[in-house]
């Protein structure tokens, strides 16, 4: 066995699965709490590879573009929610679609003519475009800082929901929404600072994948679906959940894009295993979904109250 290409893979599969987390960890709080389906949670995505990329350009420093670009999400963030997803907390969910939906075409557009049609490349500092050699296994060195950045943000996350005052409320929210109107707290301040903060998060992940696949129009339509199934399978509200949802998913889809033909071989021809792997492994985290949804639809952690 290639145990470098392996080591390669479940690097990936990690790296996705936190990528993943830092965009359904938002999402399913904004769902959990305010119980508003936001289709246009991708375009944070999209927007904070946008950022990062043209403040790095301006100043040469991909760390003032992560923080300058995070500032300028979390922005975005609470505008939206102010103007728009305020006004249709008490619509019903059909209304939340088609609004969010127009709002993805809306940043699209915008993205079109601010940026250009063509995708933006963010150049890496040196420092971050090497590789770190142990024994035989060589590992990108910016792979690695995105892992360590992804868990990084989801300790942070933990602390803060599990041991503040405003993690409390949120807590309080995803279980008994009705509970914390009546106890008197600012819910339209809670929703702004938990909608800005999942943009924030979202923003967060396209900014640590840009380097990699460039920024791009509509670079966070496909994987929102993927961080919607996090959000169900994790149980919807549930931090706890999307990540280690995430990190399975994550893992799930990347193993199998690469390992699945070589299980399928031994019930199988090889030419029919590797015809029937890639359709397969691309189906292999909606199955898992539709298993969680059949057998547990709160979710395999949901929060505390939904057991």
């Amino acid at each position: 066995m290639d145990w470098n290409l392996l080591i390669t893979q479940l690097m990936n599969g990690l790296q996705l699965g936190l990528l993943l987390f830092l965009l359904a960890s938002g999402l399913t709080l904004i769902f959990g709490i305010m119980d508003f389906i936001n289709l246009s949670h991708g375009s944070f995505y999209m927007i904070g590879a946008y950022f990062c990329g043209s403040i790095v350009a301006y100043t040469g420093s991909f760390l003032l573009g992560i923080v300058i670009g995070l500032a300028g999400v979390f922005i975005v963030g609470a505008l939206v929610e102010w103007f728009i997803a305020r006004k249709l907390y008490r619509e019903d969910h059909l209304d939340h679609v088609l609004v969010t939906f127009g709002l993805i075409l809306i940043f699209d557009t915008l993205v079109h003519l601010l940026w250009g049609a063509s995708g933006m490349a963010i150049p890496l500092p040196d420092i971050l475009n090497g590789q770190l050699t142990l024994g035989e296994l060589v590992l990108p060195t910016y792979r690695l800082l995105i892992i360590f950045a992804g868990l990084l943000v989801a300790a942070i996350l933990y602390v803060l929901v599990s041991k503040t005052r405003l993690g409390m409320l949120i807590r309080a929210g995803a279980s008994n929404r009705g509970m914390v109107e009546a106890l008197g707290i600012n819910i339209n301040r809670l929703f702004l600072v938990v909608f800005a903060l999942g943009a924030a998060m979202a923003g967060l992940a396209g900014m640590l994948i840009a380097p990699i696949t460039e920024a791009s129009i509509g670079m966070g339509n496909d994987i929102i679906i993927i961080a919607f199934v996090v959000v169900i399978v994790g149980g919807i509200g549930s931090v706890k959940g999307a990540f280690y949802a995430a990190l399975m998913i994550g893992l799930i889809d990347t193993m199998s894009r690469s390992y699945l033909d070589l299980l399928l071989q031994l019930a199988m021809p090889s030419n029919y295993a590797e015809t029937a792997a890639p359709a397969l492994s691309a189906m292999l985290v909606y199955i898992l979904m539709a298993g969680v949804l059949a057998f547990r639809p709160q979710g395999l952690f949901p929060p505390a109250g939904m057991k």
